[in-house]
């Protein structure tokens, strides 16, 4: 494939050489350009021979001498850009599938792409990748990638995911181990499938592959009231969500005596369905996972502590009520309580996720459905929802119900927060 160049920096290195807008790339020192990964891979080095065919037709090669991490100065076209691999599992706990009909369409898109691992930390499965682009993987040093293992038992991988090649993770994992590439792993965790002595296995088989192997999150799975002909998933309950954090403990207490490390992590979720007390800073071992739900909790609390000793400003008398979805709510009047500032008065109301039904309890999934029918009485002067119950570009919720919708049936003014601590104390300030 010969990649269009469309933009050429002047006077940079490849302008200098005399590659020109309307010239294309068809390979780099011998290798064809896949994507985006081939082309950052091989243009990171000192010395390149670049095939280029000219505008005119004309195929030449264009030596390139330059410092290893020096770019080349050129803009390509979008035939570079990663098409996402599909994901070709059918996991006993896939969220998608239990999605409500006739939303917008990306949100039933299945990704499942090492590249995207690799560029935006995405969880992959290695399910779909053949010998040929694993190898790929080893010569491109994609390094840290972020893997949904869920099991090290072959037939219960395979059980879990529904798909024959969930059962080569290990041969995977101890490859990219043997390449020096280091991995994040995730274990979705299904009561009764994937807990108990098969977590201990998991963990057990992980830790031995440290330091390739960075960390474990294990995350409770979610389930909606969609359901129906999928199979028999049951929520964690206050018992076995503790259970998982007693075998978590305990690795963590030998592993930090072996090699350093808690290496296993759950997730805000699993503590608060578990009842425990949020982890301190130190625990999080610097939030190798935040993005993975792990540790966002401890550093909004940590942000909203520090706001509340550092402000000065003298809070106008108000009322102000944060809606919030009902895990986090009992830990938010906590907050509230303890780092509120004078003056305001707050209420934290948790909203019941009828969209999705009652199991799910994260504020990301909160819907604006409703939060209409279920704030239509409120009356204080504003109401806070986080921001992350949002769509990237802040103007739809999940059930496509937009936020001008939802602010004009609602009477109080209505405030979309960031999700930090500082800004949620800023925000009850009124000062967002």
């Amino acid at each position: 494939m010969a990649h269009e160049i469309v933009a050429v920096t002047p006077h940079g290195v490849a302008y200098r050489r005399g590659l020109r807008v309307g010239d294309s790339i068809i390979a780099i020192n011998g290798e064809p350009i896949l994507d985006e990964i081939d082309y950052q891979a091989l243009t990171n080095r000192a010395k390149l021979d670049i095939l280029v065919r000219r505008a005119d037709g004309r195929e030449e090669t264009v030596r390139i001498i330059k410092a290893k991490e020096m770019g080349l100065g050129l803009q390509l076209a979008d035939t570079l850009a990663c098409t996402p691999y599909p994901c070709k599992n059918k996991c006993v706990f896939c969220f998608i599938d239990q999605m409500p009909p006739g939303m917008r369409k990306t949100l039933y898109v299945k990704d499942d792409d090492w590249r995207l691992s690799l560029m935006m930390g995405n969880y992959i499965t290695l399910t779909n990748v053949d010998e040929k682009e694993f190898q790929r993987i080893l010569r491109r040093k994609a390094s840290p990638l972020y893997i949904s293992v869920h099991s090290t038992d072959p037939d219960l991988r395979v059980r879990m995911m529904k798909n024959p090649n969930a059962r080569f993770i290990m041969d995977r994992l101890h490859a990219l181990a043997d390449a020096g590439l280091h991995f994040h792993c995730q274990i979705v965790l299904c009561p009764g499938y994937n807990d108990g002595d098969a977590l201990k296995k998991t963990l057990t088989d992980l830790s031995a592959l440290y330091p390739a192997a960075q960390s474990a999150a294990l995350v409770p799975v979610g389930l909606t009231k969609f359901r129906e002909g999928l199979a028999d998933v049951k929520p964690f309950t206050r018992e076995s969500a503790q259970a998982v954090m007693d075998i978590a403990y305990d690795f963590q207490q030998k592993l930090l005596r072996e090699i350093n490390t808690r290496f296993v992590f759950p997730s805000d979720e699993m503590v608060l369905i578990a009842g425990e007390k949020l982890p301190t800073e130190e625990e999080y071992e610097g939030y190798p996972q935040i993005e993975n739900g792990v540790g966002l909790l401890r550093k909004f609390e940590n942000g909203l502590a520090a706001a509340a000793t550092e402000n000065t400003l003298h809070a106008v008398s108000r009322r102000v009520r944060i809606a919030c979805g009902t895990s986090i709510a009992p830990v938010m009047r906590e907050w509230v309580e303890k780092y509120g500032p004078e003056g305001v008065s707050v209420a934290v109301q948790s909203i019941r996720n009828t969209f999705f039904g009652e199991t799910v309890t994260v504020t990301g999934l909160i819907t604006g459905g409703d939060l209409i029918s279920q704030l239509k009485d409120a009356d204080e002067d504003e109401i806070l929802i986080c921001s992350n119950t949002l769509r990237e570009e802040g103007d739809l919720f999940l059930d496509d119900v937009s936020l001008g919708e939802v602010r004009a049936a609602l009477k109080p003014k209505l405030t979309i927060v960031p999700n930090t601590g500082a800004d949620l104390f800023n925000a009850l300030l009124g000062n967002v």
